[in-house]
């Protein structure tokens, strides 16, 4: 049953923040088609999209796939107001040996980062004290 609310907020939420729908299929990493597919009601998003998109939006899941969102006219009046909750605490990666959704948290994005900026024998240094204590820790 397709739901025409969430192809409506897709789509005012898109134009709000002056995107384009490949920008958003980019994100997402499917086609523009398929993306054109989720405002036309044609697909819905599986969750892992729901929630990027959520996040993305700064809008809680109920209000992106149930609410009703402001039109133009009435985001401006409710500009104090806000229809979302806490920022998600995890960015969505992908596994890319499995394809499995993988989230992480900002402290552990943050090392990532850092360790690819090692050199390899740094690296190789700080995977061998991972691997050592991971299997104490279990």
């Amino acid at each position: 049953m397709p739901n025409i609310q969430l192809a409506n907020n897709l789509r005012y939420l898109r134009k709000q923040n002056k995107l384009t729908q490949k920008d958003l299929s980019e994100m997402l990493n499917i086609s523009r088609q398929a993306y054109s597919n989720y405002e036309t009601s044609k697909r819905t998003p599986d969750l892992d999209s729901l929630l990027y998109l959520a996040g993305f939006y700064n809008v809680n899941l109920d209000s992106l796939v149930l609410g009703s969102l402001p039109s133009p006219d009435q985001a401006d009046a409710a500009a104090s107001e806000s229809i979302a909750e806490q920022k998600i605490p995890y960015t969505l990666s992908v596994d890319k040996n499995t394809g499995n959704s993988i989230y992480l948290t900002e402290e552990e994005l943050e090392i990532i980062t850092k360790i690819r900026t090692l050199s390899r024998e740094n690296k190789q240094i700080i995977t061998g004290f991972i691997n050592d204590n991971a299997a104490t820790d279990v």
